[in-house]
């Protein structure tokens, strides 16, 4: 089955990009690089920092003192922002409300993307994201574009937020989903949008187990 190609996963948020790359990660034994985990780790720094977004200057220069890494702690993948652990840091409510105007930002953007290709450049490695398929790797071998119901994708970041102990009503899970499509779909800069060649899932009721299987049966026929 180990073809040895780039696996890119686009869709929105909260419809289960990540869940479905990492299992795909481990049971093809692929690396994982969680591109969004990236633009949240950047969030997370500037709002540490207070960076003022809006000053190409500032972001320019707290860029050149971000470096971000993945590590597989108890088979978890687990992002690292300067050497500390900030997987779970950068999954609250404060770094969501942030992360998609930084993502906007062309400097941030090209800074990442040039990492992500760094990273991914000897093949091998399932990416989930916002553009992986159309600007960090348009040549992929094989492009999934990930989608869900509005309404299922709300309900499954409510309880994932819970889960963690995070204090938030379904309407303000809501009002952030829908902020975040909203900046991720029409920014000038790399906006969200079906890979021409991406093959299209709908999990708003399939299991992981299902999307995997269909995901598995593309790889077979390429």
């Amino acid at each position: 089955m180990d073809k040895g190609i780039i696996i890119a996963i686009d869709g929105w948020s909260s419809c289960g990009k990540s869940t479905l790359a990492k299992a795909l990660a481990k049971k093809l034994a692929y690396g994982y690089i969680d591109t969004g985990a990236m633009y949240r780790a950047c969030t997370l720094y500037f709002q540490s920092k207070n960076i003022d977004i809006s000053n190409d200057a500032e972001v320019a220069s707290a860029l050149n003192n971000i470096q971000i890494g993945f590590k597989s702690i108890e088979g978890k993948n687990t992002t690292f922002l300067n050497g500390k652990n900030v997987e779970d840091a950068i999954r609250t409510m404060e770094v969501s409300s942030m992360v998609s105007p930084v993502a906007e930002l062309s400097i941030v953007r090209r800074d990442l993307v040039r990492q992500q290709q760094e990273m991914g450049k000897d093949k091998s490695v399932v990416l989930d994201g916002r553009d992986i398929g159309t600007v960090v790797f348009p040549e992929a071998e094989l492009k999934i574009f990930l989608t869900a119901e509005a309404s299922i994708r709300a309900q499954r970041r409510f309880e994932e937020l819970k889960a963690k102990g995070i204090e938030i009503t379904l309407e303000e899970v809501i009002q952030n989903l829908n902020e975040r499509d909203h900046i991720d779909s029409t920014r000038a800069d790399s906006p969200l949008k079906q890979a021409k060649d991406a093959h299209l899932l709908d999990n708003s009721q399939l299991d992981l187990e299902a999307s995997i299987d269909y995901v598995i049966q593309l790889i077979e026929a390429l």
